[in-house]
């Protein structure tokens, strides 16, 4: 039996199950592994140190599922540890393998989406702290004006099935009023949290028309898919049996009840030591 190479997306936890499902429908040829660290998770509160710690960790496993290439589909690990695993990690102990992030693919393209050159970022303590898309973002668009708002209520929300109701609606408005009393031009809102995908149409509500709700999953892939076209030795490496497998380092029966609300699917969970 041939030996399977997937290609692993990580999250702390649910959260990127939203960019693999994304990821999935663009390449639905391909083995996947996906790893939620939900036993540590939320990553958004700790210090670069400990994302980066419990990132490289997580990494690792995958090498050892045989997985060349890695996807972050986490922004705060995208934002406090991608750069420090590619730039030192890789290079000495696994130049053959690749670990890609979401923050890059989106800031690559997020000022395409602007009519008034005035965005707005809705992210994580740990991401906004982390000041990543700020910088990202000037290198692509120097003249965007960028603006960003911390929402540490929402991933809890999210993930304790709260978020459909007026305790959801009550911390949604409240960040969205924060973010537009920075920069009423505001013309298209980015969710740099892989978990508000399953908010959008409730933050949607509260917007005008002419405000842009802009999720990552579908960017990520989009970039993914052409990140393969050119990098013909790593795609030769992938294997393709159109199969997926889940794990968590937390509990997997738990991590199945939760994981069909941001896979859209049901979820059939291993848990793995780290």
């Amino acid at each position: 039996m041939q030996t399977q190479t997937p290609i692993g997306v990580f999250d702390s936890g649910y959260g990127g199950l939203t960019v693999l499902k994304e990821i999935k429908k663009q390449l639905p040829k391909y083995d996947y592994i996906y790893l939620g660290d939900n036993a540590r998770a939320p990553y958004g509160n700790r210090s670069f140190e400990t994302v980066y710690h419990y990132t490289w960790q997580c990494v690792q496993w995958f090498f050892k599922q045989n997985c060349p290439l890695v996807i972050l589909a986490c922004n705060t690990a995208s934002a406090k540890a991608l750069r420090t695993i590619q730039q030192n990690d890789l290079v000495k102990k696994f130049p053959g393998k690749k670990v890609l992030g979401v923050l890059r693919p989106t800031t690559e393209i997020i000022g395409n989406y602007s009519s008034t050159n005035h965005i707005g970022i809705l992210a994580t303590n740990g991401t906004v702290q982390s000041q990543s898309y700020l910088i990202e973002i000037e290198k692509f668009f120097p003249s965007l004006k960028v603006v960003q708002q911390a929402c540490p209520m929402l991933v809890p929300l999210i993930e304790n099935n709260e978020f459909d109701n007026e305790a959801a609606d009550y911390f949604i408005l409240k960040y969205l009023t924060n973010l537009l009393q920075k920069d009423g031009r505001i013309d298209t809102i980015l969710l740099a949290c892989t978990h508000y995908p399953l908010i959008k149409k409730r933050i949607e509500s509260f917007l005008s028309e002419n405000i842009k709700v802009v999720p990552q999953g579908e960017i990520v892939a989009k970039s993914l898919k052409d990140y393969l076209k050119r990098h013909a030795e790593i795609k030769s490496q992938l294997s393709k049996n159109n199969s997926i497998q889940f794990y968590t380092t937390d509990s997997a029966e738990d991590f199945n009840n939760h994981a069909s609300i941001f896979y859209g699917d049901s979820v059939h969970a291993k848990h793995a030591d780290i």
